[in-house]
């Protein structure tokens, strides 16, 4: 299994669909790395070779943020809205939708008004004596 940005990526599958399984590289974004790394998009992954594991390695590192780096930005960003108390941040707070949804009749489980399947309403008669 190649390992690349520390995640192991499947050896069954096409090298551009592999490098998806990276968190912050996307399909677009995977065929982007490979053209600049010259590696071939349909080959499987285990068919590579560590000379072009290493390109993708260090194109991967050093034009993107991948990963740990990119999950803490993105949570320094929720955070920067919170201390801000912009509308977005207060949304966050009470997670709730925070891009404009509705939340009359959608996002229950979100807002933690889940609602059990009620029956059909017929009580069961009790059982004789």
């Amino acid at each position: 299994m190649p390992r690349i940005a520390g995640i192991n990526i499947p050896k069954e599958k096409q090298i551009e669909t592999a490098l998806t399984y990276i968190y912050g590289i996307g399909l677009s974004l995977s065929k982007k790395i490979l053209k600049e790394a010259g590696v071939d998009f349909k080959r499987q992954a285990s068919e590579l070779t560590t000379e072009e594991i290493n390109k993708l390695k260090d194109v991967i590192e050093n034009k993107y943020k991948i990963e740990g780096e990119l999950r803490r930005e993105k949570m320094m960003n929720i955070k920067r809205l919170k201390d801000i108390g912009s509308w977005r941040g207060l949304r966050h707070i009470r997670n709730l939708p925070v891009r404009g949804q509705r939340t009359q009749s959608n996002s229950r489980t979100v807002r933690g008004n889940v609602r059990k399947t009620v029956s059909s309403g017929k009580k069961v008669a009790p059982a004789p004596k």
